[in-house]
């Protein structure tokens, strides 16, 4: 865990979830798939953690909620469909 120097923990992309502790975690997206779900944290700051539920102290990536707002828009209209597609071409951009 890295520390700033006025002694808060210092939030970054990819570092281990289990240093933004346990209280607080959801599962926004739970379903019937064997409790193999994305786990979400809202932080103090405003931006949301990411975790995987199987791997709890694995990395969190942290998105602005700009960020998690634009991917939700975008599933909502689709734009992620291909991803679950059976036998979908990838996709390039």
């Amino acid at each position: 865990m890295t520390t700033n120097t006025d002694g808060t923990v210092h939030i970054y992309n990819g570092m281990p979830a289990a240093d933004l502790g346990e209280q607080g975690w959801e599962r926004p997206w739970s379903g019937p798939n064997g409790g193999q779900c994305v786990e979400t944290k809202r932080l103090d700051d405003g931006r949301v953690a990411v975790r995987q539920s199987t791997d709890p102290a694995g990395p969190a990536l942290i998105y602005t909620p700009e960020e998690i707002g634009a991917f939700v828009r975008g599933v909502k209209q689709g734009m992620a469909d291909h991803l679950t597609a059976p036998g979908a071409p990838q996709r390039t951009f």
